[in-house]
């Protein structure tokens, strides 16, 4: 999957995150962080995140969450809604 241009899902709600991705030259993923709980949960946060795109052979993206304590199915949806946005793609198989 490649991105295209800059994705975003999620809102600031309580129990949510908002995810923001893009493009990067990089060749790895980079993420801002930024969550009330990042002391207790930022590692799982971030993993949960870098997991994902791993998931679907992302190796190289900028990635800004702003969490307000989301769990990880939450994390893990709005990164891939997302990276879809981002790769301009709607072919997602949601029986996976």
């Amino acid at each position: 999957m490649e991105l295209v241009k800059i994705g975003m899902s999620g809102t600031m709600e309580s129990s949510d995150i908002n995810i923001v991705i893009g493009p990067s030259d990089a060749g790895v993923i980079e993420i801002d962080l930024q969550s009330s709980v990042e002391k207790q949960f930022g590692k799982q946060i971030r993993k949960v995140i870098e997991d994902t795109l791993k998931k679907h052979n992302i190796n190289s993206a900028m990635v800004k969450a702003v969490d307000k304590g989301a769990i990880d199915y939450v994390i893990k949806a709005r990164t891939e809604t997302a990276l879809f946005r981002a790769a301009d793609r709607t072919d997602f198989i949601w029986e996976e």
